[in-house]
Order: structure tokens, then C-alpha cells, then sequence
């Protein structure tokens, strides 16, 4: 009996250090918080490597901050030894079709469809980051990556009720994409294929209200009205063309009487299409 009484000594010792090396421990983050000022109403994000040498993202709220992995899954997990929770469900839709030939009667769940939802969430915080970042590359991704899931689910949900629970937040969804696209166009300067990609992407808004019987709601979309916003300004701002500047000086000569360099600058509109 004696050796049973001091190892359970021993191992009551081992409890207490261990317990008092956790009070030691310092939980508290408000050195971080200090250095690192919130702003409200702004998106304030910083990427960073980590000791492990994968990078972070991490999102300064309010209260404190969140912080997510750069790549896979946000939260670095693996449901049930997949990248994420959409994998691993749509692996559980292929085994459905090996065994019955097509999807026909599989089904989602409100709570598989929450859970789809809350590991959303996770990658609507990654993708807003990454806008603010810069990095659209990684906004396609992860919004691309959102979308299918809310696809997947509007056509796999047991009802539509329940498919509109994540799909009623596709147009906010659709609305970042579509900046994400615009802001890779710009990065080269091309203001024409940025301008079609925002009004591309405020089409497929209104054609995503008007399939799902929304119509009523376009009146009130703070997506369109925003990226409509955004056309205004692109085109307010885009560089001009080099025969809509002749056009432009050519009005303005008009407008003056300068009748010669009225006529000059007719012959170099006429050169210009010719060349072209």
C-alpha cells in the first residue's frame, strides 16, 4: 500500500505545480490591445508569420481581437479529417451517389446547415481581411468558397425555408466578389474591365433576387445601390482614352472660337481612326 499512497502523493504535488504554473501564466492581452488602437467603423487588420512559420491574420474588434490562419480553414481545424466542414459534407454527397447512383434523397438538416453556416462565418471574417489587405486574389477564393457552399445547400436543404437562411446573405457575399474582381482589374490600370465587372456583378444581384421570387427587395439593396455608387465614381475617375482627350480638347477649342487649332486637332482625330 505504500507505494499506491505516494505516488498518489506525488501525483497530488505534480496537480498543484501544475495549477500554479497556470495561474503564473500571463492570459492577459492588453499589451496588444494597447499597441494596436480599435477604430470603429474601420476594418483594422494586420497579416503577420507566426513562430510556426504559417501566416495569420488577425482583425482588431472591439473587445479584443480575432485571429485566423491565412490558408485552410480559419480556425485551423479539421472536421472529421477534412479542410473544412463543406468538404467533408460533400464527400458524405459522393458516397450517397456511389451507393444510389444520383443525389436524389440527400438531405440537409437545420443542423447541418448551421454548422455549414457557422464555418462560413469563419471565412465571410478571412475574405472582408483580405479586401482590406489588398490581397483580391484571396477574396476570390474564400467568396468563391462561401458561394458554393451557399449553392450547395440551396440545392441540398430538406426545405427552402431553411436553404434561405444562409442564401439570404448571398448578395452581400456577391457584393465583395465583385469588388474583389473590379480592385484586380484596376491593379493594372484597366478602368473598362473593372467598370463591366461591377456592372456584371450588379446583374447577377438583381437576377439573384428575381429567381428566388425577391423582386421587392431590389428597391432596397444596399449591395446595388453600393456598387451602382461605385460605377459613378469609376467612371467619374477613369483615365480618358487618347482620342476621347483629342475630343475633349477639340470641344474646348470650339467652344473658344479657335477655329485653327479646331481644324488641327480634326486632322489628328482622323489620323487616329485611320490608324486604328
Amino acid at each position: 500500500m505504500r507505494e499506491p499512497q505516494r505516488l498518489a502523493r506525488s501525483g497530488g504535488v505534480d496537480l498543484r505545480r501544475r495549477r500554479r504554473h497556470i495561474r503564473d501564466m500571463d492570459f492577459d492581452i492588453s499589451r496588444l490591445l494597447e499597441q494596436w488602437e480599435y477604430q470603429p467603423g474601420q476594418v483594422v487588420v494586420r497579416r503577420f508569420k507566426a513562430k510556426d512559420g504559417k501566416e495569420k491574420i488577425q482583425l482588431r474588434v472591439d473587445l479584443g481581437l480575432l485571429q485566423m490562419n491565412a490558408e485552410g480553414r480559419p480556425d485551423g481545424k479539421r472536421p472529421f479529417g477534412h479542410e473544412s466542414l463543406f468538404d467533408y459534407y460533400k464527400s458524405r454527397l459522393e458516397k450517397h451517389r456511389d451507393a444510389h447512383g444520383d443525389g436524389a434523397g440527400f438531405e440537409l438538416k437545420p443542423d447541418d446547415c448551421s454548422k455549414l453556416q457557422i464555418e462560413a462565418l469563419q471565412y465571410h471574417h478571412r475574405y472582408i481581411c483580405l479586401l482590406q489587405l489588398g490581397d483580391y486574389a484571396g477574396v476570390v477564393r474564400d467568396a468563391g468558397r462561401n458561394r458554393a457552399v451557399f449553392d450547395f445547400v440551396g440545392e441540398h436543404a430538406e426545405s427552402e425555408e431553411l436553404a434561405w437562411s444562409l442564401r439570404q446573405f448571398q448578395p452581400q457575399l456577391m457584393m465583395i466578389l465583385t469588388r474583389a474582381r473590379a480592385m484586380q482589374s484596376l491593379e493594372t490600370k484597366d478602368y473598362g474591365a473593372a467598370i463591366e465587372r461591377v456592372e456584371q456583378g450588379v446583374e447577377e444581384i438583381r437576377a439573384f433576387y428575381r429567381e428566388h421570387s425577391r423582386a421587392d427587395l431590389l428597391d432596397f439593396s444596399g449591395e446595388v445601390q453600393s456598387l451602382e455608387a461605385w460605377i459613378a465614381e469609376l467612371r467619374a475617375n477613369r483615365p480618358l482614352s487618347a482620342r476621347e482627350k483629342l475630343e475633349k480638347t477639340l470641344s474646348e477649342a470650339v467652344q473658344r472660337e479657335d477655329y485653327e487649332k479646331a481644324a488641327q486637332l480634326r486632322d489628328a482625330l482622323r489620323n487616329l481612326k485611320t490608324k486604328n
